[in-house]
């Protein structure tokens, strides 16, 4: 052991955790959705505005509209005849299946006549408002009971949207990062070098390809591979030399070039004109937002070269010196990966991904609304100012709100995101937020939509990913990961040109590629050269620390260049500084942070903590505990069990588990029924599930703690004997206890709901809710209508059996077609309407929980009823572990029959041990250990254990406090069984684990069916439980009853029970005719036969027929069949 390893364990930190909640409060796990939309309505919508801040007019060119400023206000709703409600809640919308939004307000300044106007506060559109965010109003409330009389949950935590009612979460997206240069092979394995490019109002991919020892250019824009010398010479640069000297003064270098400058000779391209003239056929010209007039053909390749070609490099001025040393360094990583000098770049390495949050896409959203909105505002200008009109025009009279608010909200509730000036259209962007327990909403929220690969450790949850076809495409954040937003370039800019960073703008081509000097890039941009790459890494870090530079800025150093970036989508995660082999950070600091003295931000900004990114991580050499720490080490983990997401880390003992089951309990663990906020009795969402007697886990983790899960907790602490009791306890079935579920042991309620409301039509007709129908003798409504109101409507309290109606609603024949005959409101009271009753489809009776009377934001009167059902556990229903072993209940035993103890403790379940070998889940074992040493002593001196993973309670320690109480060492006790009276001839495993109810009930799977709908086209059974369909007998099941030549049931199943049909078939032709004729042979019934054939079949002939495949049936008498 070197001393700084020795001086380093007597130095041990205490309680780091201690930190983790400090992140959490000030940076919060979820707040990288809430920050980016922050940041988009703050500083990405004026920028936004600000590029696009004048409108001006083809046919009057002294017109002009100009905004000044833009600011999106605080949510309200509009409620008919301008009545404005500022004192909209999300709970409000979500009841009344509204949008919660607020107004986007502009200031402007236009033209009216010779008059200049300036207008404030006016209103273009409306946005829909993320909760907890600036502009939410739950942002304000700071305590439970302000939270309460909102009727929110505090621990909701927010990040997403209530749209039409429905709450929608935009899902984080992987994708490539922009504006960096990377090596990839394509679909021919070849070597190719490529850019995706990003600039504030074009989006383009520049390839360098390389093909028989020449290098080309490809480009969307372009229609051929283009050599690159030619783009050269057509940026304004004909001398052959300047350009070689763009890729490189090396020999190698040099000689890679000369065959592409030879192709430019023999294509006799010798001047920058020459190179524009071969460019003008190969243009592609853009339609997409053009305006103006026909521009010449010189000008569409000026404008490729200066704003399509790698866009995120300027040309101000038409200079394109620095677009010029950017394709030379393009084409010399292309030759040095060829030559094997580097290899091919990780597209799967993190460093090379950027995550999209919901405010970077609503900002592509709405510039592109944006765009259309001033586009369409530019054609009124235009064709009102071309004709003379008496009054001057006002065009703020002509902006459009539903343009915007439309395009914002029907993207949100879709989850189809358009861009049309990009050509993108992506689907699934959004999706409904899972209320199924609160544990759910947290796996939710973290969710990464997009393969688990090293330098992932520490940013995503190796555990939590989806098992099948999306493993590894759908993945969890880690609990300390943060997402980074956009930060200024120029501090940077500043302080890289202070420390001596040479600007390429000043420079000969020929001084780039010398070896005594490093490049320097900033977020994919060259900005210069430096000859002390040492002094820029410390001094940027030194800068960070100290808190000048945004904390977010990443510096690393690769092949002898160095890499700066400030973008947003980085993932990151916060480290202990270690210099000179001891930490940074103090006890003192420690304590002061768990006394509330001291926030994480405060440990940022004091230089002890500092936030990686995963290019940084990879320069850093990082210990995961003090005693590790050697002279090399750069940072130390705060906790090692924050490399699990929050979904993983509810596990107890994972690190003892087998690794596919901490993957089978994170799907499961969302799966599980508790509770999903402390307002779930007020909500009325679509499906909810209530655990009736939820209790705290025995064995908690830190996590559990700092999720909050404590409070709302999915599972209840079973007893649990681990034996084989009768043969139902087979393939992981569980036995339980009657006399449990008696006293409500996995006793769950499901809550759904019914919704019908009254739309009113064009032709002055509306739906109707229509009171009981009678019985024409005893005049009591009919059993359908046994549950509703004089007025048509479930009343509260109400028992309710499969298909009564809720809600009687009826509504008109005709809509659409205009009837001049109206009463006195201006509707017409006298028209047919036809029955569109809303009936309880559940398959067990049910009770009326809450009945909501209200109107939604098109005036209409709107009716909820929320339905809830009391179920206790049954055969068939499905429970697990938090360690991924799943069962089903196999078999409800009588107290009387179950094993007990010498203290008469009956176990709540048992599990057959045959459970345990295969699926080597050790820490269950552990946890049972642990949670029965809590229980030991008296109640008031019960205590929680701890089974945080590559941590918490070890075994010796647990066994040793069980023996002290005189239990035994292992657990295990002697049982005695309750059907013999006999004590059992083994020590059985005896204690608590923590089980959960899962969602899959066998209530909810059963199907069976006699008779019932078919569908229409076929004739045969419809399909699904839903639809009362039948099940299906496939092909595989037809081929066993084949094998055992059941050729009766196989005739029973496909054609008796399913479509059978009687067809006349001509014994002459073979071919189908009708009512005893012949319609090809001309001849009557004396040459017809009448056979059996499923009614498909007959379909499947005459679609034949209509192919010009004419089926023939041959027909035979049964006796002369049996001569022959």
């Amino acid at each position: 052991m070197t001393s700084i390893e020795q001086e380093n364990s007597n130095k041990i930190l205490i309680d780091k955790a201690a930190l983790i909640p400090s992140f959490l409060k000030t940076k919060g796990l979820f707040n990288q959705h809430i920050a980016s939309f922050n940041y988009f309505v703050d500083v990405e919508i004026k920028n936004i505005v600000k590029a696009n801040n004048k409108i001006t007019s083809d046919a009057n060119p002294v017109f002009y509209l100009k905004y000044n400023d833009i600011n999106v206000g605080m949510p309200s709703s509009e409620e008919g005849f301008n009545i404005i409600n500022e004192k909209i809640t999300p709970h409000e919308c979500r009841l009344r299946d509204m949008t919660y939004s607020a107004p986007i307000y502009v200031n402007v300044e236009y033209t009216r006549g010779n008059q200049r106007v300036v207008s404030k506060n006016i209103v273009i559109g409306r946005m829909p408002i993320m909760l907890r965010s600036s502009r939410c109003v739950l942002s304000r409330l700071t305590t439970e009971e302000d939270m309460a009389y909102a009727s929110e949950c505090p621990y909701d935590p927010g990040g997403y949207f209530v749209v039409r009612g429905s709450e929608k979460v935009v899902l984080m997206h992987e994708q490539i990062s922009r504006n960096r240069i990377m090596i990839n092979r394509n679909s021919k394995k070849e070597l190719i070098c490529e850019v995706l490019s990003t600039s504030q109002d074009r989006k383009s991919k520049t390839y360098i390809i390389g093909k028989k020892g020449r290098y080309y250019l490809k480009h969307n824009q372009l229609a051929d591979d283009i050599p690159v010398v030619i783009i050269f010479k057509a940026m304004g640069y004909e001398s052959d030399h300047l350009i070689a000297s763009t890729v490189g003064i090396e020999e190698e270098y040099v000689a890679a070039i000369g065959p592409t400058i030879d192709e430019c000779t023999l294509l006799n391209i010798i001047s920058r004109a020459d190179a524009i003239k071969y460019l003008i056929p190969r243009i592609r010209r853009k339609t997409f937002g053009s305006t103006g007039g026909r521009v010449s053909q010189e000008h569409d390749v000026l404008d490729f070269l200066s704003n399509s070609m790698i866009c995120h490099i300027l040309s101000p001025g038409g200079n394109m010196k620095m677009k010029a040393i950017y394709i030379g360094l393009m084409i010399r990583r292309l030759i040095q990966a060829e030559k094997g000098i580097c290899d091919a770049d990780d597209r799967d390495f993190y460093g090379n991904k950027r995550i999209e949050l919901a405010g970077s896409l609503l900002a592509l959203l709405f510039e592109d609304l944006f765009k259309r909105f001033n586009g369409e505002l530019k054609r009124i200008t235009d064709s009102h100012l071309g004709k003379n009109l008496a009054a001057p025009l006002d065009i703020v009279r002509h902006m459009r709100q539903d343009l915007i608010t439309n395009g914002l909200i029907n993207a949100l509730a879709t989850g189809n995101w358009t861009i049309r000036r990009f050509g993108m259209e992506r689907q699934g962007v959004t999706q409904v937020l899972s209320r199924l327990s609160y544990i759910s909403v947290l796996g939710m929220m973290t969710r990464i939509n997009s393969t688990f690969e090293k330098t992932r450790k520490g940013i995503i949850c190796p555990a939590d990913t989806p098992e099948g076809e999306s493993c590894g495409l759908v993945k969890n954040l880690a609990l300390i990961s943060h997402i980074t937003t956009d930060s200024d370039e120029m501090p940077i800019l500043r302080l890289l040109y202070n420390c001596g960073v040479q600007d390429l703008r000043s420079l000969k081509f020929n001084v780039i590629h010398n070896p005594e000097y490093s490049l320097v890039f900033l977020n994919g941009s060259v900005v210069g050269i430096t000859d002390d790459i040492e002094n820029i890494l410390i001094t940027i870090k030194m800068m960070r620390r100290k808190g000048f530079l945004n904390p977010f800025v990443s510096v690393s150093k690769n092949a002898n260049t160095i890499y700066l970036a400030s973008d947003g989508g980085r993932l990151c995660r916060p480290y202990i500084i270690v210099e000179n082999g001891v930490p940074l950070l103090k006890q003192s600091q420690i304590e002061a942070v768990k006394n509330g003295a001291k926030t994480f931000d405060n440990l940022i900004s004091e230089g002890v903590l500092e936030f990686l990114d995963v290019n940084e991580i990879n320069n850093a050499r990082i210990s995961v505990y003090e005693h590790q720490i050697t002279p090399q080490t750069t940072h130390l983990e705060i906790e090692p069990f924050t490399l699990l997401g929050v979904v993983a880390g509810l596990i107890p003992y994972p690190h003892h588990n087998q690794s596919p089951r901490n993957t089978y309990q994170c799907a499961m663990g969302k799966q599980a029924m508790g509770s999903c906020g402390y307002n779930q009795q007020k909500r009325i969402d679509t499906l909810m599930y209530l655990l009736v007697y939820p209790h705290k886990p025995l064995v908690k983790t830190k996590t559990i703690e700092l999720s909050n899960f404590e409070k709302l907790p999915a599972g209840q602490n079973a007893i649990v004997a681990v034996m084989s009791y009768s043969g139902y306890d087979i393939e992981d079935a569980l036995v339980l206890n009657k006399a449990s579920l008696d006293r409500g042991f996995g006793r769950c309620m499901v809550y759904r709901f019914a919704k019908g409301n009254a739309r009113k039509y064009p032709n002055q007709t509306y739906d109707k809710f229509m009171g009981p129908s009678l019985d024409a003798v005893t005049r009591k409504p009919i059993f359908r209508h046994s549950v509703l109101d004089n007025e048509g409507i479930v009343f509260t309290g109400a028992k309710v059996m499969p298909k009564q109606v809720l809600i009687n609603k009826c509504m008109p024949v005709v809509q659409s077609d205009t009837i001049p005959t109206v009463g006195a409101t201006g509707f017409n009271h006298n028209f047919e309407t036809k029955d569109v009753s809303i009936p309880y489809r559940g398959s067990m009776n049910a009770v009326i929980e809450r009945v909501l009377l209200t109107c939604n934001e098109e005036e209409q009167y709107l009716v909820k009823v929320l339905i809830a059902q009391c179920r206790r556990p049954e055969l068939g229903d499905k429970f697990s572990s938090r360690h991924g072993q799943k069962g089903v209940c196999g078999l409800i035993s009588p107290q009387q029959d179950m094993p007990f103890d010498h203290n008469g403790t009956v176990p709540d379940l048992i599990m057959n041990p045959h459970g345990y070998p295969s699926r080597m889940t050790v820490g269950k074992l552990m946890e049972l250990l642990s949670g029965k040493n809590a229980l030991m002593g008296e109640p008031r001196q019960w205590r929680l254990h701890y089974g945080t993973a590559f941590g918490g309670d070890d075994v010796k320690t647990v066994s040793q406090n069980l023996a002290s109480f005189g239990y035994n060492f292992l657990g295990k006790d002697m049982l005695t069984s309750g059907i013999t009276g006999q004590q059992m001839s083994a020590y059985i495993y005896f204690g608590p684990i923590y089980y959960q109810k899962l969602k899959h009930m066998v209530i909810d799977k059963m199907h069976a069916r006699s008779k019932g709908p078919r569908a229409v086209l076929t004739r045969q059974p419809t399909e699904g439980r839903a639809r009362e369909g039948g099940l299906r007998l496939g092909e595989m099941e037809r081929d066993c009853l084949i094998a055992y030549g059941s050729s009766m049931l196989l005739t029973e199943r496909l054609m008796v029970s399913s479509d059978q049909f009687t067809v006349e078939v001509c014994t002459e032709c073979g071919l189908m005719g009708y009512d005893g004729w012949c319609q090809y042979c001309k001849k009557s019934s004396a040459s017809m036969a009448k056979i059996k054939i499923p009614y498909a079949c007959k379909l499947l002939f005459q679609e034949l027929q209509s192919m010009n495949i004419v089926p023939r049936l041959q027909t035979a008498k049964y006796t002369d069949v049996i001569q022959t």
